[in-house]
Order: structure tokens, then sequence, then C-alpha cells
């Protein structure tokens, strides 16, 4: 199967009323098990790697090829995102890399200063073809937070995300709508009636980091409110971890403990893609 345009798969789940699911990429390993997991549950996945894991590995273009490589090579419908983008030399290397969509971030900057990096980032990306997503208010979680998800004013605003939309020709919009980066439990609790007024307000598809501390039943009902994209992250990394810490001490062999996460990742992952209605892609 080639790889799909995240513009199609996102299109194709707003059309549907459900969502697509979007997950990250560090290793090799977790491509495989998204990769394997999106064949066994029949359904497309989003493969995205943040510029964290770009970093962690002294540059996205050898992690991006060998995703690439995996989705090539794998019967399931798949799309290649680059997620949390700052730097503008990243980003610049997104199309050449295989990237069919980015995520700008500029989201701890003031809303003017967000507005002004997020639209001269869109105008270049559109120039190469590349869909993108952009974040208004603040989803809290990231090692630099400067406030959490529950502090005042830091959710987004339904009229200003209409105006944020309208300056930067964004082409989705992630929102803070109580969820937060990096959690290890579901116990987050999302404002599901400002997801439907943000919905309202604005015409492009809506996206929720954070998930892997949203309740599924909530996540479930923030899709039915209009969001679209869901992204996963810290729940991959919960399950590839502790499989490796339990196969450790019965190998040296590193195909094995590796193994042992990449398993544990393909069951979460799978899960996790049946929780949404099926789209038609």
């Amino acid at each position: 199967m080639t790889l799909v345009p995240t513009a199609d798969l996102v299109a194709a789940a707003r059309a549907a009323g459900t969502g697509v699911l979007a997950f990250n990429v560090i290793t090799i390993e977790y491509a495989q098990a998204i990769a394997a997991a999106a064949e066994r549950a029949g359904r497309p996945a989003i493969l995205q790697i943040s510029q964290n894991a770009a970093r962690y590995h002294s540059g996205v273009s050898a992690i991006a090829a060998a995703t690439a490589e995996v989705a090539w090579r794998s019967s399931a419908t798949l799309s290649l995102h680059l997620d949390h983008v700052e730097d503008t030399t990243l980003l610049e290397q997104a199309a050449d890399a295989g990237f069919s969509s980015v995520m700008v971030d500029a989201s701890t900057l003031p809303y003017a200063a967000n507005v002004a990096a997020t639209r001269k980032a869109t105008e270049w990306a559109h120039d190469h073809r590349l869909w993108v997503e952009a974040e208004l208010g603040y989803v809290g979680g990231k090692p630099d937070a400067p406030a959490s998800a529950h502090t005042a004013g830091v959710r987004t605003d339904p009229a200003e995300a209409a105006r944020y939309v309208a300056e930067t020709g964004v082409d989705a919009l992630a929102v803070a709508v109580g969820s937060s980066h990096a959690m290890v439990d579901r116990t987050a609790s999302l404002d599901l009636d400002l997801v439907a007024a943000i919905r309202d307000a604005v015409p492009v598809p809506l996206v929720l980091h954070g998930s892997s501390g949203v309740p599924l039943e909530q996540i479930r009902a923030a899709v039915t409110r209009g969001m679209v994209k869901i992204n996963v992250g810290t729940a991959l990394n919960v399950a590839f971890t502790d499989a490796v810490r339990a196969a450790v001490p019965h190998s040296r062999d590193p195909r094995r403990y590796l193994a042992a996460g990449r398993d544990a990742v393909t069951d979460n992952v799978e899960r996790l893609l049946t929780l949404l209605p099926r789209a038609r892609f």
C-alpha cells in the first residue's frame, strides 16, 4: 500500500463523523507496531514523528525514511506527519523527507506572535503541498510548561479560534480543552461543550493532543462533538517500557526485549484503533 496524504485521512474521517488516530513514532519498532496494528484492525492510522524524536535521532531523515519504508511495505492505509515543529529548518526538510503534513507549534507565543509565525510557516508549507495543523490555547504537560491544562485562560476560545484560522490559513486546529501531554493515567476531564463550540466556530477539523490521559469514553464523546484527529503518544511509551522491563531480566539480546516492547505497542494500538466507528477510505 502506498502512503496516503494525511489530508485525505482526516477529510474522510470528518465526512463520516468519526476520527482518525495519530500515533507517535520514536523508534522503528513503534512504526512496525503501528503498521501491524492497523493491518489487524483494518483501520487507517497516521504515523507521526515529533521534533523531539527527530532531535533524538540527530535529524529527521533517518527515522522518517525508516518509518516510510515500514508504511510502504504494509497493507494498511497510513500517512506520515511531522509533529510539534518549532524549528524552521526542520519544517523546510518535511517535504523532502516524505511527510504529507506538519504541525506548526507556536502555541507558547502570545497570540499575535503565534499568528505571525504560523501564517509564515503555513504559506511556505502550502507552497510545498503540505497540509498544516497548528495549536491555539495551551495543552499542558510539556517540559517547559508555563501553565497546566486547567490554568485560567489557557483553553481555546471559540471566537479567537475562528479569527486565528482565518488569519493563518491552517488546515486543522489543535485545541486546549482539558487534555494534557505526558499523562500516564486516563484521568483528564475534557470540556465537551467547549469542543462543540469550537467545532461550530471554525471551518477546519479539530485535533486532540494529550489523548493518552483522556478516558476512552471521553475520546468517543469528543469525536461526536467534532474532534477528528486524535493524537496518542505516552500510552505507547508506557506499554513499550513495561514490556521491555519485564523481558530484560530474561535476555541480554536486545532483539528479544525490543520485540516484546513492539508487541505490546501493537496490542495497545489495535485496541485504540477499534475505539471509533470505521470510515471508508
